[in-house]
């Protein structure tokens, strides 16, 4: 009877959905969604395609999954907590989701299939604006303002040609204004240097100023219909 040997492979971790998922939303991460094949996926776990078929029934249900993972990263308002600081709280946690996955930016709001981490956000979000006060015609808007920022703003983010750090950033900002005529766009110039080349400058900060004139506008809203 053969012995194993010290150095035997180890038994491959068997597929499964929350496997097969992560390792697509891993595989996004590293190489942008419109990489993400079937083919590619199987290689990446070490499997056939047709495997994944066992737990995820095509592509469609797959990026379904992947959105759900995402949904699922969001912090959830609390029971009973303060529509304005939940708001805050799951628009800053949000932004960082889609920060960690900028894939997921155009596919959040496009899925049909939404799966149950999405719908329990939905719910949860509808529920704390409700009991803050919001009738369902307020809370649509809110609802869809608040989207449209956060995924917004994300969006603009993931895609600005800044770089990572504040050195990066001025670099960028720097070889951008060598490339313009000298005194032809003196706005611009006004505000890159006064601005943008300022010490501390993170264009990530505009999000909390803006979050907070939404915030204050429907807080004057709502204030108004009750």
């Amino acid at each position: 009877m053969a012995l194993r040997t010290e150095g035997a492979r180890k038994p491959r971790e068997p597929l499964s959905r929350e496997r097969v998922l992560r390792a697509g939303m891993a595989f996004a991460d590293a190489s942008g969604i419109s990489s993400l094949s079937m083919r590619k996926l199987g290689e990446a776990l070490g499997v056939e395609a047709m495997s994944l078929y066992n737990h995820v029934a095509n592509k469609d249900e797959l990026l379904d999954g992947m959105v759900d993972l995402v949904f699922s990263e969001i912090e959830l308002p609390d029971v009973g907590a303060d529509w304005r600081t939940a708001m805050r709280e799951r628009a800053e946690s949000a932004r960082q989701a889609l920060g960690r996955h900028p894939w997921a930016i155009n596919l959040m709001s496009t899925r049909t299939s939404p799966g149950p981490a999405t719908l329990r956000h939905h719910d949860a979000v509808i529920g704390n604006l409700r009991a803050g006060g919001f009738p369902i015609t307020m809370t649509a808007h809110a609802f869809s303002l608040l989207d449209s920022y956060i995924y917004g703003f994300a969006l603009q983010e993931a895609t600005l040609p800044m770089g990572e750090t504040e050195e990066e950033t001025a670099e960028v900002a720097k070889m951008m204004m060598a490339q313009m005529p000298r005194g032809e766009y003196p706005h611009l110039t006004e505000f890159t240097v006064e601005h943008v080349l300022q010490s501390g400058y993170d264009y990530g900060e505009e999000f909390a100023f803006g979050l907070d004139l939404i915030l204050d506008g429907l807080e004057m809203r709502v204030r108004a219909t009750t």
